[in-house]
């Protein structure tokens, strides 16, 4: 069977299946195989911008996110040059029609041109498109589909198509879920990729610059939540954010109230996206118009609420900033660990080293204490503070910060380069560092007058004080600690400046 194009169907099944491959995978930039896939359907277009120009023109509409993303050297300008040439042959012949498809397409359609192309091909197959055939082939639908490929190429490019999530967006809508889920790409650069957020909104035009404030505050609750160990990633955030901020400064508003705005950073950036382009508020429009859900536009965007979102960023951003990067000051864990004869209050200690979540706000604060305390410290009391230092940076989560990990090194690159003998000295074995045993064995071990068992003594607490104050277990503790530590951040010289 022919079709009316002529272009056999078997020809047309492998040319639309091609051109929804490469709508699907648009990602793979500079691809030969798809600039030259995409180039035919652009020579044949413009060789005939008339009679089959509804099947070229939809391959391109197809095949449009690829040229958007990063097609070979000339893939975008011949592109370009076919879909204005069809529009402006097509758009201007005569139609009886009220309407057409194209006004109703938006991208969520694109996974279906697959389909409708072969469709269209066969009149005398099914047809169970909501429009009429006519319309669908009507030159100017044609001429509506040319310019929805161009706007999918050069967002804001044209006019009378409706409203898209520029490609660039679409992506960094799906690279931010699922970053912010916590299951980031395996190919996505965090610092960068944040660090990027932070541009756009130094970079944006006025229109945008509320939607790109809302993407900042989606990622800024990821930066310093501790994920981030790199200061100049949150500086960046904090310099854009500061930036902002007098744009808004002045604004004044008649809204009763303002619309609550996503409490989750995923849904938070996936606004913030959406408000960023006029494509984007175009969708939010459309979506809200359709569905009844979400607060107007005006209010979403409202200077007024800009104002005050960009200050509570900035607040959250410096103080963490100074909690994940600055001196981190441990005075007030005296009052906590040490009773008043100056003696470690060690149930307390041996509570806090337990491998539990309810402990990870402590255990920043306990490891860099005991590091700082361990210098001064007797033997016994040691052994404790470096088994301290060594379980609270197991539990800190989701790694310790910059001024811990700086701490904590320092008094355990001192133990692991002290002297040990060849040897140990003591018959029994060093304490086992699990949490059942360790938490009865360590309070035995640092006053044994105080926490003396009787009856059947566990084998943590029969561990002699050789055995807990052994140079070769203490080195052996310091030296997997710090293998653990190193490397988690690299560290300037403004960083180091910084910092105690």
């Amino acid at each position: 069977m022919k079709i009316v194009t002529g272009i056999d169907t078997d020809t047309l099944d492998e040319l639309s299946q091609t051109w929804d491959d490469i709508r699907e995978n648009f990602q793979d930039y500079r691809n030969d195989e798809y600039d030259r896939a995409v180039l035919d359907c652009a020579a044949r277009l413009a060789a005939d911008p008339g009679g089959t120009a509804h099947v070229w023109t939809l391959g391109l509409v197809m095949t449009a996110p690829y040229v958007a993303w990063l097609p070979g050297d000339g893939v975008r300008q011949a592109v370009v040059e076919a879909l204005e040439a069809a529009d402006g042959t097509l758009r201007d012949r005569p139609c009886d029609h009220a309407s057409h498809p194209y006004r109703e397409h938006d991208d969520d359609h694109d996974v279906y041109l697959v389909d409708q192309l072969r469709q269209l091909a066969d009149e005398t197959g099914e047809w169970d498109e909501e429009r009429p055939r006519d319309e669908w082939l009507c030159p100017h639908n044609t001429a509506g589909f040319a310019r929805i490929a161009l706007d999918i190429i050069a967002p804001g490019t044209v006019a009378d198509v409706p409203p898209r999530i520029p490609v660039d967006d679409r992506n960094t809508i799906t690279t931010l879920s699922a970053l912010l889920h916590g299951y980031p790409k395996p190919w996505t650069d965090i610092d960068e990729e944040i660090s990027s957020q932070a541009r756009d909104l130094k970079a944006a035009d006025p229109a945008d610059r509320a939607g790109r404030l809302q993407v900042v505050r989606a990622v800024s609750w990821y930066a310093v939540s501790g994920m981030v160990r790199t200061k100049s990633v949150i500086d960046e955030l904090v310099a854009a954010v500061e930036q902002a901020l007098p744009h808004f400064e002045d604004a004044s508003c008649d809204h009763e109230q303002h619309p609550v705005l996503p409490g989750s950073g995923p849904d938070a950036a996936e606004l913030g996206v959406m408000m960023s382009s006029p494509g984007g508020r175009g969708v939010y429009e459309r979506i809200r118009a359709e569905e009844g859900w979400g607060a107007p536009l005006e209010k979403v965007v409202c200077p007024v609420l800009m104002k005050e979102v960009a200050k509570d960023v900035l607040t959250r951003l410096r103080e963490r900033r100074d909690v994940l990067f600055g001196h981190r000051d441990t005075s007030h864990a005296d009052a906590e660990y040490l009773r008043a004869d100056g003696r470690l209050e060690i149930e307390r200690i041996a509570d806090r080293l337990d491998f539990s979540s309810r402990n990870e706000p402590y255990a920043d604060d306990l490891g860099l204490w005991a590091a700082r305390r361990y210098e001064r410290a007797g033997d016994r009391e040691r052994a404790v503070l470096l088994l301290t230092i060594y379980q609270t940076m197991k539990i800190s989560y989701p790694s310790p910060p910059l001024p811990v990990v700086r701490g904590v090194l320092t008094a355990l690159r001192a133990v692991a380069a002290a002297p040990r003998p060849d040897a140990c000295a003591h018959d029994d074995e060093h304490p086992t560092l699990r949490y059942a045993e360790f938490r009865r064995g360590m309070p035995h071990f640092y006053a044994p007058e105080e926490f003396a068992q009787e009856g059947t003594a566990q084998d943590e607490e029969r561990r002699s004080a050789e055995a807990w104050t052994c140079p070769r277990f203490a080195a052996a503790v310091a030296e997997e600690c710090i293998e653990s530590l190193e490397g988690l951040y690299e560290e300037t010289a403004e960083d180091e400046a910084g910092v105690e």
